[in-house]
């Protein structure tokens, strides 16, 4: 069998790969491009994989299962070991939505497809990607399917094609091409797929192949490349962020930075190939697959038992342990099993990989239809938990996907059209519950209508069907029975974005771009005359201010709190940063509601941030919000007395005929 000369410079570049993701997922300054060691990964990968390949092609000796057997001692062991854990681990610290979606992750990465699972939900960089613990096993998997295809394309174009070598550029570059376009029209397509990730691996490949490779130069040109190439890889970590529009052209700084170390080292001893090859680097680089298979499960867990985030010391504590876990990981089970040390055939160890795999897959799968088995929960923190659903018929009101507008009638019935219209996005939604109860107290009908992302003023919106959507609302409050008008909405996400960074539903400028200033320019003008025209129509209007903005997902927090043991009294946004989120709006309601007194308005800060501090997420053992912004149905017996005072007028309104224009007008 044809064997690949060892490098212990290459061991030692797989040590500065591990360490700046390393030190990139726990937040380490000056590793803000530490991500890039994944590509450094790549690279590696694809050069000694490939080396073993292409001579083992020139040797007649390559055999598929031969091959594969290696892959799995390789591979699998750690792998199965981090996941089983993980599902241990989680048993007693998820919630159980992410104990379900654990489950998903095993079962998609025993299939070495957890990629595709993750480039289906959040990017990479976002929020939600700290709370999923086999994260970083999308590399695995792209190199996998990556291993599928390669060594049967290799064996293919070096049997029938001359020029071969020229078909593997080919396919880097049409690769490279399309990571390149998927940077602008798919970000996270491009981070986690195969083609948009295959050219790094390729690069990798084609000097392990390439003639270039073991041409001869002057010493100063090994010295020269592999210093440059040293200094792409820390321009990359240094320079980079989550923001660098990634891979696409940004990845060619570490590959080709990687490609030159590798090149320089095999023909030269290099200064940088000499640190390289010490013995800390060789024996970081020997456990690197297992740093980074048990670093991000130590840094997920343990920020999930923090809950208010790690300090210094707590962080330098836990690169400890994931590195004490490495070298465990690697010394009793990665390389026994990978030197052959347990005695087995190449076919027993690929169907004990493959019984492997299903029997964690499997598992995988049951948490997942077992729904993150909440059962595990106390009764006070499954409670909170099943408070991330509306269950009591918010969305009934709400239009479907196919845009057909659903006008909910709450309340008792009524031979008569109501008197009120709710009119609104999400967040009026929301308020259908408390507005069913309180029109029953008060024996009075309310009609409520509701699209998600719809800001319910005419002339601001951005879609089609926001438009199509205002102007059937706009034409109902103008019927003959409706006296009042009521209009809720999350109003700061159309002026500010969603406090995450998240600018979809702002309102742009005829240049296309999210304006602040512009939003609350066009939300006074449009607003002001909305009121008006609804005013001379005799209607009363109501302006509903918005659900405080919370940091965190309110059932989820609260959830982890409750199984943590932790008190959850005091958990809320400052009522502070309520009102500065709120400061424009809230003048501008104002000035609306002094300026005619048949504009009122209504604000949900008087009751849940009663105290004049905190604006609580949690009261009575009941969860307020249903995610961080929308209230749920714990929120609903607060909800109701707020609105209490529409249903007065409304009633003083329906006996009396159409509310006639005041003095102020």
């Amino acid at each position: 069998m044809a064997v690949l000369a060892y490098r212990r410079d290459i061991d030692g570049l797989r040590a500065v790969a591990v360490a700046i993701v390393v030190l990139f997922h726990f937040g380490i300054a000056g590793f803000s491009g530490g991500f890039v060691g994944v590509d450094i990964f790549f690279v590696i990968s694809g050069f000694l994989i490939t080396s073993i390949l292409w001579r083992q092609h020139q040797a007649g000796q390559f055999s598929f299962l031969e091959f594969w057997t290696r892959r799995a001692r390789r591979i699998l062991p750690a792998l199965f070991l981090v996941m089983v854990v993980c599902m241990v681990v989680g048993w007693f610290l998820l919630t159980p939505h992410d104990y379900s979606d654990l489950g998903r992750s095993v079962r998609y990465q025993a299939m070495f497809a957890s990629n595709i699972l993750f480039q289906r939900q959040d990017g990479y960089f976002d929020t939600a990607s700290d709370l999923k613990p086999l994260l970083h096993t999308w590399s695995l998997a792209v190199e996998e399917q990556f291993y599928i295809v390669f060594p049967l394309l290799l064996g293919l174009l070096i049997r029938y094609l001359r020029r071969w070598r020229l078909y593997l550029l080919g396919l880097l570059l049409v690769s490279l091409a399309l990571s390149v376009w998927a940077v602008r029209h798919d970000p996270s397509a491009a981070f986690f797929l195969l083609p948009m990730r295959a050219w790094e691996l390729l690069a990798g490949a084609l000097l392990a192949v390439t003639p270039i490779a073991a041409s001869r130069q002057a010493p100063w040109v090994y010295q020269l490349a592999s210093l440059a190439g040293l200094a792409m890889l820390v321009a990359a970590t240094v320079l980079y962020d989550a923001h660098t529009p990634f891979p696409g052209v940004a990845a060619l700084l570490p590959v080709v930075g990687t490609l030159a170390l590798i090149w320089a080292n095999g023909a030269h001893a290099t200064w940088v190939g000499r640190v390289l090859s010490t013995r800390l680097m060789v024996g970081t680089g020997l456990i690197s697959y297992s740093w980074y298979l048990w670093h991000w499960p130590v840094h997920v867990f343990a920020s999930y038992a923090a809950v208010d985030g790690l300090s210094a010391s707590q962080v330098a504590g836990l690169l400890v342990l994931s590195l004490v876990l490495a070298y465990a990981s690697w010394r009793w089970f990665e390389r026994p099993l990978r030197q052959g040390r347990v005695s087995a055939s190449a076919r027993q160890v690929l169907a004990c990989a493959l019984g492997l795999m299903v029997l964690v897959g499997v598992a995988g799968q049951a948490l997942r239809q077992a729904d993150g088995v909440p059962s595990r929960l106390s009764p006070q923190a499954l409670r909170y938990a099943q408070a991330r659903e509306w269950n009591a018929g918010q969305r009934d009101c709400l239009s479907d996907r196919k845009g057909q507008q659903p006008v909910c009638t709450l309340g008792p019935a009524s031979p008569t059209s109501p008197a009120l219209l709710v009119w609104g996005d999400s967040h009026a939604a929301g308020l259908g519950p408390a507005l069913a109860l309180a029109a029953k107290d008060h024996g009075t009908p309310v009609s409520l209508a509701a699209r998600a992302g719809c800001i319910p003023v005419p002339g601001l919106e951005g879609k089609r069907a926001c438009r199509d959507f205002n102007g059937k609302m706009l034409a109902l409050a103008q019927a003959p029975a409706v006296h009042d008008v009521i209009l809720a909405a999350r109003w700061s996400l159309y002026l500010y974005g969603d406090g995450l960074g998240d600018t979809t539903y702002m309102l742009h400028n005829p240049q296309g771009r999210a304006d602040r200033s512009y939003a609350e320019q066009q939300l006074a003008t449009q607003l002001t005359a909305l009121v008006a025209r609804l005013r001379e129509q005799h209607r009363r209007v109501w302006l509903v201010e918005e659900a405080p903005l919370q940091k965190q997902r309110a059932p989820y927090r609260l959830t982890r709190l409750a199984m943590l043991g932790r008190p959850v009294a005091n958990e809320g946004l400052p009522l502070a940063e309520h009102r500065r989120r709120q400061a424009f709006i809230s003048q501008l309601f104002g000035q609306l509601a002094a300026a005619d007194s048949n504009v009122r308005i209504i604000d949900p800060a008087a009751l849940f941030c009663g105290d004049g501090q905190t604006c609580r997420i949690e009261a009575d053992g009941q969860s307020l919000y249903m995610d961080d912004n929308h209230y749920g149905d714990g929120a609903t017996v607060y909800l109701q007395p707020m609105l209490a005072p529409l249903f007065e007028h409304a009633g003083a309104a329906m006996g009396n005929g159409p509310i006639q224009a005041n003095s102020a007008e």
